[in-house]
This record gives C-alpha cells, structure tokens and sequence, in this order.
C-alpha cells in the first residue's frame, strides 16, 4: 500500500481514498485528484484489504478525524473489478460505517452502475476519463457533504439535513447519465425495464416497476396501475374516465389510467395529503 500522497495544504480541503489494483489506473486516478484544488490529501490503496486498513491507520490526521466523529477520508474513489474483495463489496463495508466515507465508483464496467447507487455512491466515473470529469465527481462529493453537514448549529432545528434524492443511472451512447429521482414525474413499466418520464423526455432502465415502487414509495411515488407509477405531488386531477378513473399528471395535462384494485389506496392518499378532486 503507498499509503499517501500530499496534495494541497489546506486541513479544511478533502481527504480521499484512491483504489485501484492496477498500478497505471491508481497513478492517474491519483494524480487527477491531486489536480483538483479542493483536495487535500489522497491516500492510495492497491486492493480492497489494503483500503479497509486505512480506516483503522495510526496517521495523526486521520486518527483525529475519528476522535472528532467524522469519517476517516472524506470520500473513496474505487474500481470495481480486483483481485479478492472487489470494489463493490469493499463499498458495503464501507457504506455500512458509521459515519461513512461518500462513494465513487472510477470503472471500465458501466454494467455495475445501478448496483452502485443501490450503495449510495454519488457518482459513477467511466474509464477512460477526462480530469473534468473527475472534476465533476469532486464537486458532487463536496455537493453531498455539505448536505449531510447540514445547517449550523441554531438554524434551521438540530436534526441534519439528509439529501434523500435517489439518482438513477442512465445509459445514453456509452455515457452514463445521471437522473434525479425528483425530476422523475411517471414511470411505465416495459416487461423487466421501466421508463422514465420526466421534464426532459424519456429513459428507459433496467430497472422492474415493482422494484422501483419499493423503493420510492416514502419518496411520493404511488402505483395507480400494473404498468404506471406517479408522483403523488404531480397529480393535479382524478376523475372518471371511459373505462374507469384517470388522473392528470402536471401542467402538460397528461392522462394516465387508474385500475380498479389501485382507485381506492389512491383516493386515500391524495385524501390524505390534503387534495381533493
């Protein structure tokens, strides 16, 4: 393990973790983090094992770290594929601490995108990367630290602010996109994939309906039918149609159908948040 590189002195900057069993791809990996100006320190790890020693490591600032309660690195940059424990089961032991470390996955294998974000990782970087790129992956680093810092202490109550927005990766021409759970306004299933709607146009994932209404029921998203799910907020209307009930989803009026085994949990719930229709 080459246990660190110094970076940009500067304490209130960011302390990371760079994994990669392949010595080229933790050399730029390393060296494209060490170029980005909010960066700190980067620590380096050649394979999982060596990276979980890190979090028990006798360094000074890291130990101090930990005496004050935060996470040992700011964040880890991971590969996916390594010898041994790969980087995603290195990432649930990593996800599963308390406090932990923000995850990015830096891969060749665009396959493992969805199981990463399962993991809470913020960002999913394709190799071959450009430093704006990584670039991005810092700032989102940075973006999600400071939410779960939350406000200072006497403002805004004493319960952390948490950035519950799931995002969904997206394959577009071999580039993985990111979609925000809130941008999301209907979801219509198409066999095991779902696709998205939202204020943008439509992407379809590998994803089954029934997994994402799971998922983001404690979000708003409410099943009206075997093939639609909705954003209970977005539903301006509910009325009865030819066939059975329909609402009426946002601004651009669009009208989706209500089964009958779903009209009575939906009329509850929109009921219960405070509408009527």
């Amino acid at each position: 393990m080459r246990l660190t590189v110094s970076a940009h002195d500067d304490t209130r900057k960011l302390i990371v973790l760079a994994v990669d069993d392949e010595l080229a791809g933790l050399d730029e990996l390393s060296h494209g983090l060490q170029n980005n100006p909010h960066i700190h320190r980067v620590f380096q790890a050649s394979d999982a094992s060596d990276a979980l020693r890190l979090f028990s490591h006798d360094d000074p600032e890291l130990a101090a770290r930990r005496a004050n309660g935060l996470p040992t690195v700011d964040a880890v940059f991971a590969d996916i594929d390594m010898p041994g424990l790969s980087g995603m089961e290195m990432s649930r032991v990593i996800a599963a601490m308390n406090p932990s470390p923000v995850l990015v996955f830096v891969t060749g294998h665009a396959e493992e995108a969805v199981n990463a974000f399962d993991l809470g990782a913020v960002d999913y970087v394709l190799k071959p990367f450009q430093q704006d790129r990584l670039d991005r992956s810092v700032a989102r680093v940075r973006e999600k630290l400071a939410t779960v810092a939350g406000p200072p202490a006497g403002q805004g109550g004493s319960e952390p602010v948490k950035n519950d927005d799931e995002v969904i990766p997206v394959e577009l021409a071999g580039t993985t996109k990111l979609i925000p759970r809130s941008s999301v306004r209907w979801v219509e299933a198409q066999g095991d994939y779902a696709r998205l709607f939202t204020t943008e146009g439509s992407h379809l994932v590998r994803i089954p309906l029934a997994q994402l209404e799971e998922r983001w029921e404690k979000a708003g998203f409410v099943r009206i039918h075997r093939s639609f799910l909705v954003a209970l907020p977005l539903i301006t209307e509910m009325r009865m149609g030819q066939g059975g009930y329909q609402v009426v989803i946002g601004n651009e009026e669009k009208v989706l159908p209500v089964s009958r085994r779903h009209t009575r949990a939906l009329k509850d719930r929109i009921v219960g948040s405070g509408r009527g229709g």
